[in-house]
């Protein structure tokens, strides 16, 4: 598309780091600042179950930083009410001086506390309206069924912004639909299969469209497990390894693939058993590549070159990196990242 001048307007991909909240306090620092370093455009903290809440360690990356973007990949609405989610997305915002994104996403395996996740589309879609009618200040209230809001309730200081960008994460067509109406981005966890690319513009676009937007309007991230190394077999065993904790998960949610159900039965029983890597080495080469990065660095730079040329907004390289946290984020800052076009 061209602009007001008639030049072609280039519309630049992003980087994203995942970084998952197991590390010890003064940890997430300086990872951190490496990655603003080396250009890295977001860092993401996970909000995964059992693991450490994200804002500690957005508050320190903020901290440490001064350009990238931070949020948690992805708050969620069943385990922390909307208005918690407000005061920390508010709470990161001023500390960041108005680089936080607020992520909500309903998350999975909540059964295990005993959560059930009914009506997954509205739950994302109140909390949302709760939260920025909360940070707004305007008092308004909100009459939901799930998360309704009182009229003339604010919050009782003050604000960096109203409206931190919204970043919901989903798969399915319902929550990709929502973020066509509602978000400025959606994220697709656990995926580095280009061809989804495709297939979730389309599903924005049927929210877009009601909302009178259309599916670029709306940023697409795609981001999974993350291992380079110059020793690549190394590399892609550790990278088998994390997989198979999810991969029955998502493995389901990919339209464009069919593995077979006996392969997923295998991986779910050795993860049940405590065999996370007996699980890992029975996936095949072209299934992990669907499912992670991993690999050399150039074998990296070639899987999310793809999904970039495929329409992408942001690749988002996931926890580990690579076999050490500061070792991998050192490789895809000097190994990765140089071999990427981002403008296109």
């Amino acid at each position: 598309m061209p602009d007001a001048v008639g030049r072609p307007h280039v519309r630049r991909a992003e980087i994203g780091l995942g970084i998952q909240s197991d590390k010890p306090p003064g940890a997430y620092a300086p990872l951190a600042a490496a990655a603003e370093g080396f250009g890295v455009d977001v860092v993401s903290v996970f909000s995964d179950l059992l693991f450490q809440p994200p804002i500690a360690a957005l508050l320190e990356m903020a901290g440490a930083t001064s350009r990238i973007r931070l949020g948690a990949a992805c708050w969620n609405p069943y385990s922390l009410h909307p208005y918690e989610i407000a005061g920390q997305v508010a709470a990161l915002d001023a500390a960041s001086d108005g680089r936080a994104y607020l992520g909500l996403a309903k998350g999975t395996w909540l059964d295990a506390i005993g959560i059930q996740q009914t009506k997954p589309v509205a739950h994302l879609r109140e909390a949302a309206a709760h939260i920025y009618a909360l940070i707004s200040g305007e008092g308004a209230g909100y009459e939901g069924e799930i998360y309704p809001l009182a009229p003339g309730i604010t919050l009782r200081y003050p604000v960096r912004r109203t409206r931190p960008p919204l970043l919901l994460g989903s798969w399915g067509p319902l929550g990709a639909a929502l973020a066509g109406k509602i978000a400025d981005e959606l994220k697709v966890g656990g995926t580095a299969n280009p061809a989804m690319v495709a297939v979730m513009r389309e599903r924005i676009g049927v929210g877009a469209v009601k909302a009178g937007r259309t599916a670029d309007d709306v940023k697409l991230v795609l981001g999974a497990v993350t291992v380079v190394d110059r020793d690549g077999d190394a590399a892609r065993s550790a990278a088998r390894r994390e997989v198979a904790m999810y991969l029955a998960a998502v493995a389901d949610l990919d339209p464009t693939v069919e593995i077979p159900a006996d392969l997923l039965g295998s991986v779910r029983r050795l993860v049940d058993e405590g065999d996370h890597q007996g699980a890992g080495d029975r996936i095949p080469d072209d299934v992990l590549d669907l499912f992670a990065f991993s690999g050399t660095p150039e074998h990296v730079a070639a899987q999310a070159q793809a999904i970039i040329d495929a329409g992408a907004d942001r690749v988002d390289f996931g926890t580990p990196q690579g076999l050490t946290d500061q070792g991998g984020i050192d490789l895809i800052g000097r190994a990765v990242l140089p071999l990427l076009t981002l403008d296109r």
